[in-house]
């Protein structure tokens, strides 16, 4: 009933062919400047690919696509000059990174398969060979960091046609909800219709205080002394797999689910038991305890992202194009986590959020304004539950389907909405190491068992 279908087999080699690839300029002349970049963009110099899926509109056939969006990409590279810079080390001691705004522009690569859109497989089921669909930023010969794109798109027509919009940004660029916001204005000018929201590009709201003030512990943050600066390697702690090789496997919770793991958290604070705050803790939980290095005193800590917009003094603009999100935290003993109550599993996610007021997110700014360091947790939850990106009204359409393409290297939980034939509810994408998959599975389905009450 729950269990999505065991070794289905997902196709490796999508077809594709590189018809042709672009580059794209800002539609006017733009400033040349120097972007600030926050203590918390500092450290997500890395890519991030996600996959947009199109069915077929007689009206826009792939060609009008690429026609549509070339120019709209122009036309938004101005508003978002910096999403056509390079990243450049600024000239002193400490290293930090800046956007050179300089105008050097972004790919669009033009391909096709041979395939049609059924033939690729359950689009519900992210595939890393998704990856065939999406053009990368840095090739495999590498580029000096002033040579490396920001971002890059990649339509692929299939022979349906159907197609995807495939993009790759550093995550430099953008947090998930401002690339949402991105992704409207997109096609907002794609439909000849003017931004839907201006960007506010100004990164110095998110600057550290002066001189710092770290005025809370910060046991989710770990220093890296021997790594002399993010730029030169990738937050490692947040995205390296374990010692063994993870393999992503997909999980669904449909909405009876969601509602028997609230029925389970109802003696938790009322507002702790939100959908994402059960599911949160329902994977943490399994995933702890899958853990072949598990003991029953040993301390697993959840690491899950929260938008800081709302939160600050005064507030974000929601318009930040920026990263404004923060890791919160939860921490428990094993044992604590295997003997419940699930209520009290739930309320440790639901304070780690509650945690993050105006005070302690600039404590943890400034923080990395005196360390080199990252988050630091066993478990890593990304949640794409919000984010919105198929609700977008292009010009052809809504996505069908919108998501990740997952990095089986990196140990990170990605969740995101379902659609597809298992129905609405929540698919959660786990990072596993093959001893772990089996424990994992048994624990996922024993915990949502209706009369399990811890």
């Amino acid at each position: 009933m729950r269990a999505l279908p065991q070794g289905r087999s997902l196709l490796q080699d999508l077809k594709v062919t590189i018809l042709s690839s672009t580059t794209l300029y800002p539609s006017e002349k733009t400033e040349r400047r120097s972007m600030f970049l926050s203590n918390i963009d500092q450290v997500l110099n890395f890519d991030v690919e996600t996959v947009h899926f199109f069915a077929a509109n007689l009206e826009f056939p792939s060609t009008a696509v690429v026609e549509r969006l070339s120019p709209a990409l122009e036309k938004v590279l101005v508003p978002y000059d910096f999403l056509a810079g390079r990243l450049k080390v600024e000239p002193g001691d400490d290293g930090r990174l800046i956007i050179d705004c300089n105008a050097a522009g972004v790919e669009l690569v033009v391909a096709s398969s041979e395939l049609k859109l059924e033939e690729v497989g359950d689009l519900e089921c992210p595939n890393s060979a998704f990856r065939q669909l999406v053009a990368k930023n840095i090739p495999d010969n590498g580029l000096a960091l002033e040579d490396r794109l920001l971002c890059s798109f990649q339509v692929t027509s299939f022979k349906c046609g159907g197609f995807a919009l495939g993009i790759c940004n550093n995550h430099i660029t953008f947090d998930g909800l401002s690339f949402q916001t991105f992704l409207q204005n997109l096609a907002a000018v794609a439909s000849n219709r003017p931004l839907a929201t201006t960007p506010c590009n100004d990164r110095r709201l998110l600057a550290a205080r002066s001189p710092p003030q770290v005025s809370f512990p910060h046991p989710e943050l770990i220093t890296l002394q021997s790594i002399p600066h993010p730029n030169q390697h990738p937050p490692s702690t947040l995205l390296d797999s374990l010692s063994s090789y993870l393999h992503s496997h997909l999980f669904h919770l449909s909405p009876d689910d969601i509602s028997a793991l609230k029925d389970k958290a109802k003696t938790s604070p009322p507002p702790a038991a939100s959908s994402f705050n059960v599911a949160a803790a329902h994977l943490w939980r399994c995933k702890a305890l899958a853990s072949s290095t598990r003991s029953s005193n040993k301390l697993s800590t959840v690491l899950y992202a929260v938008d800081l917009r709302s939160r600050l003094k005064p507030p974000l603009p929601r318009s930040y194009a920026g990263n404004a999100v923060l890791s919160a935290y939860a921490t428990a003993a094993c044992s604590e986590l295997e003997a419940g109550p699930f209520a009290r599993i739930v309320e440790l996610v639901y304070k780690g959020a509650e945690r993050m007021t105006d005070e302690y997110a600039r404590s943890v700014i400034d923080w990395g304004q005196l360390n080199q360091g990252f988050p630091r947790g066993d478990v890593v939850v990304s949640s794409w539950l919000r984010l919105g990106f198929g609700e977008v009204e292009y010009p052809w359409g809504r996505p069908k389907h919108s998501f990740p393409v997952g990095n089986p290297q990196w140990d990170i939980i990605l969740l995101f909405p379902a659609s597809g034939k298992e129905g609405k509810g929540m698919n959660a994408l786990v990072p596993l190491p093959t001893e772990d998959v089996e424990k994992f599975r048994s624990l996922f389905y024993k915990f949502l068992a209706r009369d399990v009450v811890n």
